[in-house]
């Protein structure tokens, strides 16, 4: 149920992350876009509160759960999935922001920092 959870978030960050870069691509204010996810998302869900938060803000340096933890554990989840045969596309894909990040030198910031990757694809 861990690997299960974590695969949720992980995804739910890279999520965040396409959405803030996107919306910071418009010219959209990241602390609107804040508000926003706030008022619809974040109700009553701590975990969306505080993730959302350290994207719109690009707050990685506290982490909360190390991004080569997070590597850790969709490595963990995909071998899982791999024993029982269930495709897992978008943990994949996660897995592989997470190993970017740590490639780069960013294994002990917050795992969140995939956001930043996507905020980077966009040219930001």
């Amino acid at each position: 149920m861990k690997l299960t959870g974590n695969v949720f978030i992980a995804s739910m960050i890279e999520s965040l992350g396409e959405a803030f870069a996107l919306t910071r691509k418009a010219g959209v204010p990241s602390e609107l876009c804040l508000e926003v996810f706030r008022s619809v998302f974040g109700q009553g869900s701590l975990i969306v509160e505080n993730y959302a938060t350290q994207v719109a803000k690009s707050s990685y340096v506290h982490a909360g759960f190390k991004a080569k933890l997070g590597l850790k554990d969709l490595r963990l989840a995909l071998s899982a999935a791999d024993q029982l045969e269930v495709p897992l596309p978008t943990a994949s894909l996660v897995r592989d922001q997470l190993l970017s990040a740590v490639a780069t030198g960013q294994g002990e910031l917050d795992w969140s920092v995939i956001a930043e990757l996507a905020a980077k694809r966009a040219g930001l």
